[in-house]
């Protein structure tokens, strides 16, 4: 069956196109969403006077993209991990770690949207990735730190601090 889609299809194409699917594929996934008209004359008039809508929508869809991208890339992600000798991880760093993090600075991220390239598995920077809409795509830094390491220094500056400065002098 041919169809022709309404909106950007990631695995079929971008919205105008006139494809060929199976279908059962239009009839119950493309149609019923909204994605998809079936190719016919009558359809083709009407995806011309639609294009103008969608067109608008994409221009502000990626403008808002655009927003969230210059947001994004200047949030540095520290991310503490348990680290083992010589700074190898148990485990690795997830996109769900990530998008744990992102919630703690306040953007909402779905972690499928979000890209590492290899699997962090050792203490040290690393880059990600965040896909928005209309391929708009957030480059990112994080940093992930030794879990022990991060909170020792808060005990120290407790003990330092509850601690009067005479005791010190008179024990010398």
């Amino acid at each position: 069956m041919k169809v022709i889609l309404r909106d950007n299809v990631e695995t079929l194409g971008r919205a105008g196109d006139v494809v060929s699917v199976k279908d059962g594929y239009a009839r119950n996934y493309l149609i019923p969403r909204s994605l998809a008209y079936p190719a016919t004359e009558r359809n083709l008039r009407v995806w011309e006077d639609e294009k103008r809508k969608f067109l608008v929508r994409v221009s502000k869809e990626t403008q808002e993209a655009e927003r969230v991208k210059a947001a994004l890339e200047p949030v540095h992600l520290v991310i503490p991990m348990q680290a083992g000798e010589e700074g190898r991880l148990f485990g690795s760093v997830t996109n769900r770690d990530l998008a744990e993090a992102l919630k703690t600075h306040g953007f909402d991220v779905d972690h499928r949207h979000i890209v590492i390239e290899e699997p962090v598995r050792v203490l040290g920077a690393f880059e990600f990735f965040v896909k928005l809409p209309h391929g708009v795509t957030a480059t990112m830094k994080g940093e992930v730190v030794d879990a022990a390491e991060q909170k020792a220094p808060e005990t120290v500056e407790e003990t330092e601090t509850t601690e009067p400065e005479g005791t010190i002098e008179q024990s010398e």
